[in-house]
């Protein structure tokens, strides 16, 4: 990519650990994120990769270590009172695409684009639903607008559900595997709109996939996850056309 991020760190993860009953997800993970910055992870399933995402926004509480994320900084470990409202203020910084969409069937398109803004950052109905259109044009869906989720194609619905994050405004979207469920047809749509949001808005993003291709074009850096650690990281350039471990050889190999 020709335009470069700044030095800004939206995301710093420090130490993270995450365990299961006796089993160590993730081994002691350290990361830095720049505003306007494309990391893509790839790795073997169970190697900790969406984990690390949920850590982030503390879908799972991280056993140990730091997440910060534009200057909201927790701590992991069991919840508290007082770490509920900060968790609060770290996921309106985060915006999350999931795998499998997760829109509220009993809602329009907008609805669900509309719900976040007003319930979390209690804005007007008129004002959540100008940026809700906006942002559905954005994804170019403004005309499905009042269809319900049943009715749009599985590609159409993540676009949805990129949107439904765009309009919270974060400082940092996360996508964790978000074509893993489409079609083969449907999964350009959706990395068309990824692609955008990079390139034209410089949106910083933590991508989970295994589409090495997109990692090629739009990131920044690539990460290797293997068995709950970094195992390597660097410009696609360099990490996906000369591997330096074993490992990400292997898997790069397989997956080409």
């Amino acid at each position: 990519m020709s335009w470069q991020p700044n030095g800004d760190v939206v995301l710093r993860v420090e130490n993270l650990h995450k365990y299961f009953g006796t089993l160590e997800v993730l081994r002691g993970i350290d990361m830095e994120v720049h505003r306007g910055e494309v990391v893509v992870i790839f790795g073997r399933s169970g190697s900790g990769k969406s984990t690390l995402l949920r850590c982030v926004n503390f879908l799972e509480d991280p056993t140990a270590g730091t997440i910060e994320v534009s200057g909201v900084r927790l701590e992991g470990g069991h919840r508290t009172r007082h770490k509920r409202e900060l968790i609060r203020q770290l996921r309106i910084k985060t915006g999350m695409v999931f795998q499998d969409f997760q829109l509220f069937p009993h809602m329009s398109t907008l609805g669900n684009v509309m719900e976040g803004p007003m319930t979390v950052k209690k804005k007007h109905e008129d004002e959540a639903r100008g940026l809700a259109m906006h942002f559905l044009e954005r994804v170019g869906l403004a005309d499905k607008a009042d269809e319900y989720p049943i009715r749009l194609s599985g590609g159409q619905k993540q676009r949805v559900a990129i949107a439904r994050a765009l309009a919270m405004e974060p400082d940092v979207m996360l996508f964790d595997e978000p074509t893993s469920a489409l079609d083969p047809e449907l999964i350009g749509e959706v990395l068309e709109v990824m692609r955008s949001l990079a390139t034209e808005l410089h949106m910083t993003m933590i991508v989970v996939t295994h589409e090495m291709g997109f990692a090629r074009e739009v990131a920044h850096r690539v990460a290797f996850f293997h068995e709950g650690v970094i195992l390597e990281e660097g410009p696609p350039s360099e990490v996906l056309s000369n591997p330096r471990s074993p490992e990400t050889k292997r898997f790069i190999d397989a997956v080409l």
